[in-house]
């Protein structure tokens, strides 16, 4: 009879308040969604400073929900990153899509595509500012994951091979950017 009060106990007093919580995090996670589509319609129009407090809003939500170093994270983090880099915000950019790649590397492995994106967003920072040096090896590393992991014909692989072309004219190096411009 008491182990029967106990679970009554339990199904009247506290299933509710998990029942509640999950709910409450449900709904946190599809306002989240929520911000970070309104998010996306504002920067695809150039209304950058309104999406930004929307990504840092859902970055708060995903970080509570799945923790900080969750893939769904790291997703928010290039966004915010994206809008920092657009907007000629690199320093505050570059620590973004560290900890992105950071993320992503620790749940993937090194050599998953998502890896080779998070590089391939890291050397275009790079580029941008004029940082070749830093660059080039991270779009070589993005390159070699995209074509073992996507195949050598995959758009995502031409177009890495066509930003590497572009760091090679730029800074001079027109023969090693034509076997690349070709292939692509």
């Amino acid at each position: 009879m008491r182990k029967y009060l106990i679970w009554l106990c339990f199904v009247a007093l506290i299933l509710p308040q998990v029942v509640a919580g999950q709910t409450a995090q449900e709904s946190q996670l599809d306002e989240a969604k929520a911000l970070m589509e309104q998010a996306g319609q504002l920067y695809q129009a150039g209304r950058y400073a309104e999406a930004e407090p929307l990504i840092k809003r859902a970055l708060e939500v995903y970080e509570k929900a799945y923790g900080k170093d969750h893939p769904y994270v790291a997703t928010i983090l290039h966004n915010l990153a994206l809008l920092y880099k657009t907007t000629g915000r690199y320093a505050e950019a570059e620590p973004l899509y560290k900890r992105a790649l950071e993320i992503d590397e620790k749940a993937y492995g090194k050599d998953h595509p998502d890896v080779a994106m998070g590089l391939h967003n890291l050397a275009e920072l790079y580029r941008t500012t004029g940082r070749y040096a830093e660059a080039e090896p991270l779009y070589k590393r993005a390159l070699e994951i995209g074509e073992k992991t996507l195949g050598k014909d995959h758009p995502d692989v031409a177009t890495g091979m066509n930003n590497l072309a572009l760091l090679y004219v730029v800074t001079g190096r027109y023969a090693e950017a034509e076997p690349l411009l070709k292939r692509a």
